[in-house]
């Protein structure tokens, strides 16, 4: 992967996406847990039809800054850079922006996997999970 790879998404400010509808606060306000999520999807949309048959990204870190509220009804949107690619980790600058300005900038790191193995290393540790409640429970 090289790197300047930019990407962009743009989400309108409704009530399900404020802070009152996701449980981080009582406003009605676009939600810092909404943010995080339109930078993650923005970085990972913007590698994924890049990507070889049955490899994906997978999101491992993440540090945003939420700096301006955005009220319900106003549009924001996501520009994202990659700007680092060292083997199978990526790292995202990304900035986001509501029809007033900078609302927030942070930096994302995915990483490269083979999806069905990623899967199933999920799914064998669910089965796991189950099996030790089916012991605990008789």
């Amino acid at each position: 992967m090289k790197t300047g790879i930019k990407g962009f998404r743009e989400l309108m400010v409704t009530g399900e996406n404020t802070a009152s509808a996701l449980g981080s606060g009582r406003l009605c306000v676009l939600a810092t847990p909404a943010l995080a999520g339109l930078v993650e999807r923005t970085c990972w949309e913007s590698v994924e039809p890049l990507l070889e048959e049955g490899e994906t990204t997978v999101g491992t870190a993440l540090a945003i800054k939420h700096l301006a509220p955005t009220p319900v009804g106003m549009k924001v949107w996501c520009e994202s850079r990659l700007v680092k690619a060292d083997g199978r980790r990526m790292v995202f600058q990304a900035e986001v922006f509501d029809e007033s300005g900078k609302i927030g900038e942070g930096e994302h790191e995915r990483f490269l996997v083979r999806a069905e193995r990623f899967q199933q290393k999920a799914d064998a540790k669910g089965n796991l999970q189950q099996g030790k409640e089916q012991e605990i429970n008789g």
